[in-house]
């Protein structure tokens, strides 16, 4: 096992990821920006280092930076967490360079499948139809091709970038008249968050299902897949509710076959990118019951708590494990699952105002600790500050129950307990607590049958 590990992220995923390495004694390393200097994760580990000013550019997606606190700090491995440079290949390559183990896939992996446009074509290989959509990137310039592309896809459409993942960039077009405008603005927001500006477009699936298999696979070539997880509780295309296993594949007359054949093809896709580490799987299931491919997260996902506490396993440690090329021990994988485990993820943002970021300073942090099947992954306190610098993300609730039923009745339990404030220039700032407790009393919800347009569907109830 590494002797030293940096993290190099920042937040609840640091926090998440320093805890896992305290408890193997692998010396911690983390790394902020300015305004992070009094940070939880900073706090939590053994040594520090400054990379730059609050703005991500300048701090946490500066490579020279990293690539320095590496060389300084002397770690082993490096973490990337999730966002910011998980999925760069780039990032990956030079840490190798300097003679750093990443803790991830290969740079060349992550370059397949972390361009969405050539990850689309390995699923084919496998099977695994992605939803019609343009085989490359397209030319935002040629407004003619650009047009003619659309209309072979059909309205409503998606346009999509081609690098990183969380919903970024993607945009919504319904007819012709609005494909330039949507098409600048996703390439943009791609430049802003990837540096890589490529967009493709997608036919647009009316609330689909959002569905996920948990894989890793070591060098060796062994590979496993930890059950499915349902990401359809979204808001901006981005996952507020998570759970493990998936309502849909339970509900589904032939659910058993359909995980067994989709963890088939998760399984080849892994081999034919010659995989090697932790990831997932993504997949959208129609309201006819066609299932599609969406992507491959190569790295730890948000929501890895549902299915930790499902299967008994710390993902975390086998990302370690894995990327030191350890022996597994089967007892420790953890493959069988048990109950079932319901996350909610706590922002600083306004629902009422289209999600509006709520920057602004905790005044009272106050969380559901110790109340039974509850967990809680966060990385601020009370006294720190909610900026806009960064996503808006203030903590996880995680309830595990030996039935579904339970573990809802337990989140919501949780949920009414927290106790949270923070306050801006002119007063109290608001969360989506209410509107996550509002989900999970729903009785779509409580049915399992929901889909990517429950909050919407909730919001204009």
């Amino acid at each position: 096992m590494f002797r030293s590990v940096l993290v190099a992220n920042r937040g609840e995923i640091a926090c998440r990821v320093l805890k896992t390495c305290r408890r193997l004694g692998i010396e911690t390393i983390a790394v902020y920006s300015e305004v992070d200097a009094d940070s939880l994760h900073v706090r939590l580990a053994d040594r520090a280092f400054l990379l730059g000013p609050a703005p991500v550019a300048a701090s946490y997606l500066n490579q020279p930076a990293l690539l320095d606190a590496i060389a300084r700090s002397g770690a082993e491995a490096v973490h990337p967490g999730y966002g910011l440079l998980s999925e760069n290949a780039e990032f990956a390559r030079r840490v190798g360079e300097a003679g750093c183990c990443f803790v991830g896939p290969r740079p060349e992996t992550l370059s397949a499948l972390g361009d969405k446009i050539r990850a689309r074509e390995l699923a084919r290989q496998v099977g695994l139809m992605p939803p019609p959509g343009t085989a490359d990137a397209v030319e935002l310039e040629d407004v003619a091709v650009l047009n003619a592309a659309a209309e072979v896809i059909g309205y409503p459409l998606m346009v999509k970038a081609a690098a990183g993942g969380g919903g970024i960039g993607m945009q919504l077009v319904s007819c012709a008249d609005e494909l330039a405008e949507a098409a600048r603005r996703a390439c943009d927001r791609a430049t802003s968050a990837f540096g890589d500006g490529r967009v493709y477009l997608e036919r647009y699936l009316s609330q689909p299902r959002h569905i996920e298999l948990q894989v890793a696979r070591s060098h060796s070539g062994e590979c496993w897949v930890f059950g499915d997880r349902e990401c359809s509780v979204q808001r901006r295309h981005q996952k507020v509710i998570e759970e493990s296993p998936s309502p849909a594949t339970a509900l589904a007359a032939d659910g058993g076959k359909l995980r067994e054949r989709l963890g088939e093809q998760a399984r080849q896709l892994l081999a034919l990118a010659d995989y090697e580490g932790v990831g997932t799987v993504e997949l959208l299931l129609d309201e006819c019951g066609n299932c599609y491919f969406l992507e491959v997260n190569a790295r730890l996902q948000v929501e890895h708590p549902v299915t930790e506490l499902v299967h008994g396993l710390d993902l975390v440690e086998l990302q370690l494990r894995l990327a030191a090329h350890e022996p597994l021990p089967p007892e420790q994988l953890g493959t069988s699952a048990h109950g079932h485990a319901v996350e909610a993820r706590l922002y600083a943002e306004d629902p009422d105002r289209g999600f509006a970021p709520q920057p602004g300073q905790i005044s009272e942090a106050l969380w559901p600790e110790g109340l039974p099947g509850i967990r809680v992954d966060t990385g601020v306190r009370a006294g720190d500050l909610v900026t806009t610098h960064y996503d808006p993300l203030l903590a996880k609730l995680t309830a595990w129950g030996s039935t579904r039923a339970q573990a809802i009745a337990r989140l919501r339990q949780g949920l009414e307990a927290l106790r949270f404030s923070h306050q801006g220039p002119k007063g109290p700032r608001r969360t989506n607590q209410e509107l996550l407790l509002r989900v999970l009393g729903s009785e779509a919800f409580a049915r399992g049958a929901y889909d990517t347009g429950l909050i919407a569907s909730l919001k204009h109830a």
